[in-house]
C-alpha cells in the first residue's frame, strides 16, 4: 500500500467510527426516552417477570430455562 492510500483508509476509519458512536448515542437516548413511556414501562415489567431469582442469588431467565430443559437427559 502506498502512504496515500494508508492515509485515506485512516480518515475513512475515523469517520465511520465517529458515525458509529453518534448512532449508538442516538440509540441509547431513544431507548432512554421510550423506557419512560407507558409502553416502555410495560416492556420492562414483562422482562422483569421472566427473570426469576435462584436461591444462590443468580437469575434464571426464560431463555436459560428453555435451554436447561432442552439439555436434560
Amino acid at each position: 500500500m502506498s502512504a496515500k492510500s494508508t492515509v485515506a483508509l485512516s480518515k475513512e476509519n475515523k469517520s465511520s467510527r465517529r458515525k458509529f458512536f453518534i448512532g449508538a448515542g442516538a440509540a441509547v437516548g431513544a431507548v432512554a426516552v421510550v423506557s419512560q413511556t407507558p409502553v416502555g414501562k410495560a416492556v420492562i415489567q414483562e422482562i422483569g417477570s421472566t427473570v426469576k431469582s435462584n436461591e444462590d442469588g443468580q437469575k434464571i431467565t426464560a431463555h436459560m430455562r428453555k435451554y436447561y430443559e432442552s439439555t436434560m437427559l
